[in-house]
């Protein structure tokens, strides 16, 4: 697994706490120059079933220079013929031409930040697109890609319910294959983080009703639930995320990007200037056999498959029930988790307060 950060956006949006900036085309030449070099550094002879190109929004690179990246990763690593490449886009930043350009450079999933249909709620977010544009990209894409996935977010300033619904439908019209939902949350650092006490959120019982709504409409339309935030159709879950959720080891390449080799875990820089110039990826964490554990569990959680017993045994050579009973029992009585045979798994309840059972996994 491989996973490229392109920290450029044309505009920072006023909910985003991501590692991004805007740039300048001299800026983001340097930047693909320091990837390509940090790509060669890390070079092995490793298979790599999954690339993703995130940001950001990766698509603020020339075509150009995404294929001087793909070179690079393809020239370092053995990277598998039917490997699964996605990269991120932003409606706004690209169109047929480009589409098509990515289509040939060997990408075969698209993930479009749409956010929202509604042209007020995108001016509010401050994205740079409107819904005409939204729609056409995806209509677009399809036409290139068998693969494409939108972003929603709910829980929105002035969001309504009619809103989300009308959203929902969209998505169900333009028939695209996955779908990412994704509840607002006011971080520190971001424009509605400062402007938070003027913000007109829709209260904690709408929220949930909005939660409600996606997780039993989406179903209806075609779309298995495969992950707490996740819907897909049959054969499109995202092989890339499900890695992360599995304990694959993955590199990381860019600034701020993580790598996990399965004991260790590093990160490189945040700073764009500092990872340009060149800089050492930072140790992070040593992976100890109780934490492999613990995020065996609550990671594997997130799945709607749940976690094996089995694999966990075979994994750590332990009993699952045996290192964690008290937590499951606990989870079990309250309605969250579910025990069946093998599987270990969250109920529909359980979905909804996940975090709070992740959390009791960290002993």
């Amino acid at each position: 697994m491989i996973y490229i950060h392109v920290p450029f956006c044309e505009r920072k949006c006023n909910y985003c706490a991501f590692n991004s900036k805007v740039s300048d085309a001299a800026e983001r030449s340097a930047y693909v120059e320091a990837l390509i070099r940090e790509i060669n550094l890390r070079a092995d002879d490793s298979t790599v079933e999954t690339i993703y190109i995130g940001g950001g929004t990766p698509t603020t690179l020339k075509l150009a220079e995404l294929e001087k990246i793909l070179y690079a990763v393809r020239k370092a690593f053995n990277v598998d013929e039917r490997a699964e490449l996605t990269i991120e886009a932003n409606p706004g930043t690209v169109d047929g031409n480009y589409l098509r350009g990515l289509k040939s450079l060997g990408f075969n999933r698209l993930s479009l930040g749409v956010q929202s249909f509604d042209d007020e709620l995108l001016k509010t977010l401050g994205r740079i697109h409107d819904s005409r544009a939204a729609i056409e990209t995806v209509e677009h894409a399809k036409i290139f890609f068998a693969n494409v996935s939108v972003d929603l977010m709910y829980g929105l300033p002035n969001q309504t319910l009619e809103h989300l619904r009308r959203d929902l439908e969209r998505v169900k019209a333009l028939d695209v294959e996955h779908v990412s939902i994704y509840g607002l949350e006011l971080e520190e650092g971001t424009k509605f983080f400062e402007l938070k006490n003027q913000l007109a959120l829709p209260d904690e019982d709408t929220c949930a009703d909005m939660y409600d709504l996606i997780t039993q409409t989406l179903p209806r339309f075609g779309y298995r639930r495969y992950e707490v935030s996740n819907f897909a159709r049959k054969g499109f879950e995202s092989r890339h995320n499900v890695g992360y959720w599995t304990g694959k080891s993955y590199h990381g390449f860019g600034a701020g990007a993580h790598s996990f080799d399965g004991a260790l875990r590093t990160s490189n820089v945040r700073d764009v200037a500092t990872y340009i110039k060149g800089s050492e990826p930072i140790i992070e964490e040593i992976v100890t056999r109780q934490a492999a554990m613990e995020e065996f569990c609550f990671l594997g959680l997130r799945m709607t498959v749940g976690i094996s017993a089995q694999t966990f045994h075979k994994k750590f050579g332990a009993s699952i029930f045996d290192v964690f009973g008290a937590v499951i029992a606990e989870n079990h009585q309250r309605g969250l988790l579910e025990v069946d045979g093998d599987r270990i798994y969250l109920t529909t309840r359980g979905l909804a307060l996940g975090n709070e059972v992740f959390a009791d996994f960290l002993l």
